[in-house]
């Protein structure tokens, strides 16, 4: 027994480097834990409004620039004014002002032109001041086409041409009233009027 305990070699053991293996067959092993995200907080940016009125200048300048197409369609409403006089008091209050504008000679295209190229052409007005006086030289040119109408095709005064003519020259009239009563209150208010067949046209141009 004693010879047979000589007779094997002697084994030295060796340090080895522990390298773990993964392993395979068992996946909670194998992998690496999954790490836990918290979920963030939503931020919450809040935003100041910063409130930029519209300047007292800007406002009395697009009322002014409103009443150049009310005051040039006051003749459409000349057979609306025959039929229901009583409606000529509502006008007693701008009366003084369209005298002076119509004492004042070709103050239709005085006043066209000093719109147009004093204030819509002007880069030292604003965008709203612009706007405004845009529309109401676009609104001022479609008011001539009715009156255009009439003076070619020549209704007469009897029949159903001249029925034609008074409806809509009253319909025109009162259009124009309505763009007119728009314009003045979002002007005061520092709003920016809209006006139908109108605004896009106008914002085009500037």
């Amino acid at each position: 027994m004693a010879a047979l305990c000589y007779s094997l070699p002697s084994l030295t053991l060796k340090p080895s480097t522990l390298n773990p293996k993964p392993y395979p067959n068992i996946p909670f092993l194998s992998h690496p834990k999954p790490s836990l995200r918290l979920p963030k907080k939503p931020t919450t940016t809040i935003t100041r409004m910063s409130l930029n009125p519209t300047p007292a200048t800007d406002r009395l300048i697009s009322v002014a620039a409103y009443s150049l197409p009310f005051f040039n369609s006051l003749q459409y409403g000349r057979y609306l004014f025959i039929q229901y006089p009583q409606l000529g008091i509502l006008f007693d209050p701008i009366l003084p002002f369209l005298s002076l504008y119509k004492s004042v000679p070709y103050a239709s295209f005085v006043a066209f032109f000093a719109l147009y190229l004093g204030v819509v052409r002007n880069p030292s007005f604003s965008h709203y001041v612009r706007f405004n006086s845009m529309q109401a030289v676009t609104l001022d040119v479609l008011l001539v086409v009715p009156l255009l109408l009439t003076r070619i095709l020549n209704p007469g005064r009897v029949g159903l041409g001249f029925k034609v003519m008074v409806w809509g020259h009253t319909g025109v009239f009162v259009f124009s009233c309505l763009c007119f009563v728009y314009g003045v209150v979002s002007s005061i208010l520092g709003r920016t009027p809209y006006l139908p067949f109108v605004a896009d046209a106008a914002g085009r141009q500037i």
